[in-house]
């Protein structure tokens, strides 16, 4: 018998638009012939599953179930699509978990912690993994302009703490500019974090688990037309994206490492995305994305694709981990 499967998409962040896109592709690509896919919009204002002709159906918060043809349709699996809140964060994971619902991604705990960059970097940190130099700053702490400069120096990147797809990043190079990067990063998160600017080749690199082993997939190196790789160059094609990346065999290897070390040490499970700069052939480890996206164009499928893996042998084999 078919098992229903829900593909959530959507959330509540600024990403819910690209998170629609992620999860329509995880939908045309997932096994027909194996599973009942049903695309679940989870958005502030209501929670809908979708038939194929777009319908929407209330779904029930008490066992996220809904009702198709008199029929109530419970799901054996969830594919996680939402990027941002409340799907990277962990928050809607923590429902699931408690319905006892299983999904696609690590659990709860260990996504709260990778979408907070600053809890992360404090974790990665205590297994002797090289990261940027850091300031962190409270909604309503006092800026020194001239302490954080003597700390991280300049340029630097201002971000906020929990958000994905690049928003609200900015580079300072001076403290006029720090300010007001501080003034964006505020109005996507009460936390922010202001780090030293490491100039080197930067890289992307895909660990998920396949066929019961942690694999890291082929490199991607980001090649930013923009100063940096911001939302524009991500998602409005300013960047090349290469992969396999154009490093030597010991950066290669070097980093396979650590991104295999990092996926561990962090508990994970399911899919991750992790950004790299490369300082004097050291991988610096600057950040980790449990619900990459999944778009035919997205990195991590290009990856993947780069390793002879399909996007249904991919998103199966998400499900089959998942349900094993």
């Amino acid at each position: 018998m078919k098992k229903n499967i829900a593909i959530i998409m959507g959330g509540y962040s600024s990403e819910v638009n690209i998170s629609l896109v992620s999860g329509n592709v995880v939908y045309k690509h997932l096994d027909k012939e194996k599973y009942n896919a049903f695309r679940v919009h989870i958005l502030k204002d209501k929670w809908v599953a979708l038939d194929d002709n777009d319908k929407e159906y209330k779904i029930n918060k008490n066992d996220f179930s809904f009702v198709l043809a008199n029929e109530t349709i419970t799901f054996s699996c969830v594919f996680n699509a939402i990027h941002g809140a409340p799907g990277e964060n962990g928050m809607l994971l923590g429902y699931l978990e408690l319905l006892n619902i299983p999904h696609t991604s690590a659990p709860f705990y260990q996504m709260a912690l990778t979408f907070n960059k600053r809890d992360c970097l404090s974790v990665v940190k205590e297994y002797g993994i090289k990261t940027a130099i850091s300031v962190y700053l409270n909604k309503g702490d006092v800026i020194d302009t001239d302490a954080i400069i003597e700390k991280v120096g300049l340029p630097c990147f201002i971000k906020p703490n929990n958000a994905g797809s690049s928003y609200g990043i900015s580079k300072a190079y001076n403290k006029e500019e720090i300010l007001k990067g501080i003034d964006v990063a505020y109005k996507e998160d009460n936390s922010i974090l202001i780090e030293s600017f490491l100039n080197g080749t930067e890289v992307s690199v895909g660990v998920i688990e396949y066929k019961n082993e942690i694999k890291v997939l082929p490199i991607t190196e980001i090649v930013s037309e923009n100063d940096f790789f911001d939302y524009e160059a991500k998602y409005e094609g300013k960047s090349q994206e290469i992969t396999p990346a154009r490093i030597s065999s010991k950066e290669k290897s070097r980093v396979e490492v650590v991104a295999k070390k990092v996926y561990k040490a962090l508990n994970m499970s399911g899919f991750s995305r992790s950004e790299y700069i490369f300082v004097d052939g050291e991988p610096h480890f600057l950040e980790m994305n449990t619900v990459p996206g999944m778009t035919e164009e997205s990195i991590l499928p290009q990856q993947a694709k780069a390793a002879g893996i399909s996007l249904k042998e991919l998103f199966d084999n998400s499900i089959e981990m998942t349900l094993r």
